[in-house]
Parts: structure tokens; sequence; C-alpha cells
């Protein structure tokens, strides 16, 4: 993961400088941020260093942490925002790179009173921070920083598109210029729960709440959300979806009949088939 960025770290430096000239929160506040994290970390083998809108902590060397943070963090940020978000979070988020499972769930523990649920990290919103276990790699990373600038740029968006936008992205590169999702290990789930024909329609998973969607019966949501926004990366039409999508959501906030508009289809059933057919062609 981290070399697929190392080519690209100075353009990413540059551009993310432009991108964050017009924040509201300034260098002085993410200086006394850091500041502070370095005085409550003092003596402990913890980096910490500033990657907008993020401030980056991290117990592996001090240079594999700056390299997560120019490369992977930068990186991903400006490519995001090149392709969807206008607003930075409003907030100084900070971000834990933890090196194994022990130290992960020790510090998810101390300095948060969480114990995860998940191996590989997660973000949250009420301690403004995204906390991982980075030994598992980067694709999480990736996907867990989508969820914040989702949060400041599109209020209310429904948990099918946040988390399929997140996971198109776990497993990613950059294509022409833009960031870009790769077929990944969730495309085996899906074409298993295809074959058993337990993936919900389009309308249904578009339709459910955030509670029904992450309580999944058919353990095909994230992986059919994450393959519908491949499709339209594959089509050309994912960005045009999302800025149709935004601008619309007060009159369609599920995005269902925006996605009928981009594909320019009537017949969901059939678009489904056809859709299906697709998935299924697919190998990771």
């Amino acid at each position: 993961m981290l070399g697929m960025f190392r080519t690209l770290s100075l353009f990413f430096a540059f551009l993310l400088l432009t991108h964050t000239a017009f924040s509201e929160i300034s260098d002085a506040d993410y200086q006394k941020h850091a500041s502070e994290l370095k005085t409550k970390l003092k003596d402990r083998e913890f980096t910490v260093m500033t990657a907008r809108p993020f401030i980056v902590v991290g117990d592996e060397s001090p240079e594999r942490v700056a390299l997560w943070a120019t490369e992977v963090v930068s990186g991903t940020v400006v490519r995001l925002k090149q392709d969807y978000f206008a607003k930075d979070p409003d907030q100084i988020l900070e971000i834990w790179l933890l090196k194994d499972n022990d130290s992960y769930r020790k510090h998810a523990k101390e300095f948060f009173n969480d114990e995860p649920d998940t191996p590989y990290g997660y973000y949250s919103s009420s301690h403004k921070a995204l906390i991982m276990n980075i030994s598992t790699g980067g694709g999480t990373l990736v996907h867990e920083i989508v969820h914040p600038f989702v949060e400041a740029n599109f209020p209310n968006c429904p948990a099918w598109f946040n988390e399929g936008l997140g996971s198109l992205y776990e497993q990613s590169g950059t294509v022409d210029g833009h960031i870009y999702g790769y077929t990944n290990w969730r495309l085996r789930g899906l074409q298993d729960g295809l074959a058993k024909k337990v993936v919900p329609s389009f309308a249904t998973l578009t339709s459910m709440s955030d509670r029904e969607f992450y309580n999944e019966d058919t353990g095909t949501n994230y992986a059919e959300a994450r393959y519908l926004l491949y499709y339209l990366q594959e089509k050309g039409l994912l960005r045009k979806y999302y800025k149709e999508f935004l601008a619309h959501a007060k009159t369609d906030p599920t995005g269902y009949k925006t996605l009928q508009s981009v594909l320019a289809v009537r017949d969901m059933a059939a678009f489904q088939k056809r859709w299906e057919s697709f998935v299924l062609s697919l190998t990771f």
C-alpha cells in the first residue's frame, strides 16, 4: 500500500496545501493540538505529526508513521477532495495508527474506553478519531478516512452510500490522476449471495435505514453497495452520481431515483440482472 503512493507524495503535498488553504482551522490550531498530544504521550514511543485535516499518532517507527501520514493519509485526502468533497471536517481529527492487535486493543481502551468489535479499525465521531490496527494494512485506513468527509459534506447520507464509498476504496490506487477502486475480498461473498439469491434489490438496499443496513441478515449489504458503486465507476458515472445525489438529497434521500436517472434506465429489475451478470464476471 505504501509503495503505491510513494512516487506521488510531493505532488500530493502540494495539492493538499492548495485544498486546505481556505480551512477555518488555522495552522496554529493544529500546532496546539499536536503539542498537547506530544505532552500527553511524553516518554512513550509515539510519533505525532500533522496531515491536514488530521493529526496522525503512531507507535511504529517515526519513519514508518511519516510514510503513512504523507503518502497514504495526505494522498487519500487530496484524491477524495479532488473528486468528491468540497469541505474538510470542521474539527481537528486524530488518526491513531497502532502497530499490532495488542497495541490497538490496549490503546483503544486506555485512550477512548473502547473495546473494538473489528480487528481492523474504526472511525469514532464522538471521539473525533480514527483508531486503526495498522498491521492489517492500509485498506481500512482509506475506508475510514472517507467517513468524516462524508459526514462533513453530505448530511444525512444513508449508510448504504457512506459504506459503499468507503468500501470501494479499501482496495484502491490512482488511475489517470483519480482515486480508483479495484475488486477486493468482498467480491466472493457477493457472488455467493447472488448464487443463493439472497442479495436484496437496489430499491430495498437504498431504502434501508442505517440500523437495517448494519444489522443485515444476508451478509451482503456492504458488498452490494460497494459493487454498485464499482459498476458506476467502471461506466464513468460515479462522480456524476455523487454530485447528483448530493444535489437532490432532500427530494430523493435514498438516492434511488437519482440512480435511475444517472443510469438512464426505467426498468431497474432488468438493470439489476445486467449488474448481477457484470458482478459474476469479475475476479479477485
